[in-house]
Order: structure tokens, then sequence, then C-alpha cells
């Protein structure tokens, strides 16, 4: 419970320090821009969400090793692997001047170190012809750091309400951490169950209340964070099949692919530019009907954190199967195919206004004079 209980003790309290103290830093820190397609907040927050995290996880390591732990030494392995990751992320979030290119650079810096210092290598895929190619120390080096750095920009991708990401995350880990276990890898097993509780330790800030945001710099190291620890998984134990950290992570990663898919060959513009119809995006548009129009803080606040149990909820249904059927690729690869079907089916549903009517929420959660004035926002079109 070690790992768990300090890492979140010490991830509140240096997020809570850090959201009193935004007066001071603010200027820097703060997300001011309010105008942009992926921006759902009403009043400036700080976005370093990421540094309490991160330090938790760092005193935790060195508490692990004054104990003389013999996990101390992935833990800080881990930690400095994933620093050029975090690094660039927070340097983005108190300057806004770090392009992405930089950013998923620094990230594929991270997973190359983690490549050679922790061994954390891709050497199977279970996919012929591939396998060949991760067979070789180029071909596997290649495929690790891609992976990891299109893993990191998955989590940054689908960061954009209160406790979405983060959550997301937190479940992601318990799964690995929970096979971990069921192989006998406690180190592995520990280390994820450390990343929850430093996560956790940020999300009772975030959620529902958005007082501080991830940031890219927490996204990435999340991202980075999560993918070693799948990585290390199916490098670790042969019997784990090589596509079951694929299937936990399915839900951002598809989500980014699609994403590419639909800006690339459906509105022909840049893979890499903003917009606000993500399917968190969708689902916050067109789902939280009581809310449409409304542009209040409270308001905007409640919408933007009823948005995120939804995407919970789609992350589950992918890793339910995952825990089913970790040692087998065949089945993984079948319940991938369907995760796919099933995104793409909700997706179109949701943007043609074909949303099914249970999933609609028109609760009276802001009282009977908010809600008569969103039921005639929402007769409106938007």
């Amino acid at each position: 419970m070690l790992h768990l209980i300090v890492p979140f003790f010490i991830a509140t309290a240096i997020t809570l320090f850090v959201i009193h103290s935004a007066r001071t830093h603010g200027h820097l820190s703060a997300d001011t821009d309010l105008s942009g397609p992926q921006k759902f907040h009403s009043t400036p927050v700080p976005r370093v969400g990421g540094l309490g995290m991160y330090l938790a996880l760092l005193a935790l390591a060195s508490l692990v090793w004054f104990k003389g732990g013999a996990d101390a030494r992935l833990g800080f392995l881990l930690l400095l692997c994933g620093f050029p990751a975090f690094a660039a992320g927070l340097i983005e979030d108190l300057t806004k001047a770090v392009s992405p290119a930089k950013r998923l650079l620094a990230t594929a810096v991270s997973g190359a170190l983690a490549f050679w210092l922790l061994e954390a290598q891709i050497t199977r895929t279970d996919i012929p012809g591939l396998d060949w190619i991760v067979a070789t120390t180029l071909g596997s080096l290649v495929a690790t750091v891609f992976t990891v750095a299109g893993v990191a920009n998955s989590v940054n991708i689908i960061d954009g309400f209160n406790g979405l990401s983060s959550m997301c995350v937190s479940l992601m880990l318990m799964t690995f951490g929970f096979v971990a276990f069921q192989v006998g890898d406690v180190e592995l097993a520990l280390w994820a169950l450390a990343g929850v509780g430093a996560i956790l330790g940020f999300f009772v800030w975030n959620f529902p209340a958005g007082l501080i945001f991830l940031g890219d710099g927490g996204a990435y190291f999340l991202g980075f964070f999560m993918a070693e620890i799948g990585i290390l998984l199916i490098a670790r134990h042969p019997q784990v099949s090589p596509l079951f950290p694929l299937m936990v992570c399915i839900y951002p990663v598809f989500e980014t692919l699609f994403s590419v898919y639909r800006r690339r060959f459906i509105r022909a513009a840049p893979s890499g530019q903003p917009d606000g119809i993500h399917l968190h995006s969708l689902i916050y548009r067109r789902l939280m009907r009581w809310a449409v129009g409304a542009r209040d803080a409270r308001a905007m606040t409640r919408r933007n954190s009823m948005t995120a149990p939804y995407l919970w909820m789609l992350c589950v249904s992918s890793l339910a199967p995952a825990l089913l059927f970790w040692d087998s690729t065949p089945m993984l690869l079948v319940c991938m195919l369907l995760f796919g079907v099933t995104y793409v089916a909700l997706y179109w549903r949701i943007v043609r206004f074909k949303t099914p009517r249970w999933m609609v929420f028109r609760g009276d959660v802001m009282g009977a004079q908010a809600t008569s004035v969103a039921a005639k926002a929402a007769d409106k079109p938007e």
C-alpha cells in the first residue's frame, strides 16, 4: 500500500499548493486561451498538474531506496527516461512555445532511453512479417520509439475534459498492474499502482471542479509511463500477448488514428491541426442538452465534468476484454476490431444528430430556472 498511498498524498499536497499559489505564477502556468476549438473552461486555470505527479513518484522512489527496496531502481529509471517528455511538455505549458513536433521528438528520446536503460523493447508482435522486423535491434528500436511517442501523444489528445485522460490512464495502469501481479511481476505491479496513486492525487483537484489541468507535461509523461509499463510487461513475460498493451490503450490510440484519418481524408486539413469534433467534444456539445447555450462558469463546469464518464465507460469496454484475454492474441485482435467498429458507429451517429435518446442527458442539475432556460436553448441550433 506504500506505493499507492505515498504518491497519492504527496501529489495531492503539491497540486493543492500549485492551485493556491496560482496568483504568483498564473501569468506563466495558466491556460488563458478560452477561445480555441478544444477549450471548454470559462476562467484561466493552471495547466501544470503533471508537476505534482512527477515529484510524487520521485519522492516515492527516494523513499523506497532509503528503505532498501529493490524496486527503487525501476522507479528512478522510469523517471529519468521520462524526464525529456515531461520537461518538453512542462516548458510548453509555461511558455506556449514548444511545437508538437518538438514535444514528440522529446518523447521519442524518452522511449529510446528506456529502450537501452530499461530494456523496454518490443521484440515480438505475433503479426507475420512484423515479427521479422522487430527481431532486429534497429527494427525493435524504431517500433518501440514509435509506440511510446504515439501512446504519449494519444493521451494528450484525449486530455480535453476534467478527469477524462487522468481516470482513463488510472484504469489502464490498474489493468497492467493486475496482469503483472498475475504473472508474478510484483515490481512492475507496484509501480503501476504508484502511477495510479500519483494520478488520483491530481484527480481530486481536477474532477469535477477543474481547479487545475493536466497540461502537456502531465499528459506526455503519463502516456510515456503507461506505455513503458505495458512494454516491460510483454518484454519480461512471453506468456502475455504482445497485443495486450495495445488493447488496453486502444481508446486513445484509436481516437488518434481516427482523428488523423478524419482530418486528412475527409476534411483535407493538416493532421496536426486542432479541431473541436473529437468524440469527447461531440459528447460535450450534443449529449449534455440541459446546458446547451449556457455560458456561465457554473453551467460550463458541470457540463464539462459530466462529459468524462461517457468516455470512461468507453475505456472500460476495452479493458474488460483485455483482462479476459490477456494471453490470447487472436481474441485480442477480434476485440480490437469490434472496438473500432463500435467507436466509428457511435461517432457517426452523434455527428449526424442521430444519438440514441438514452445517451442524451437532460437532468435537472441546475435548478428549475436554469433547466427552463436550457430547454429553450436546446430547441435552437448551436
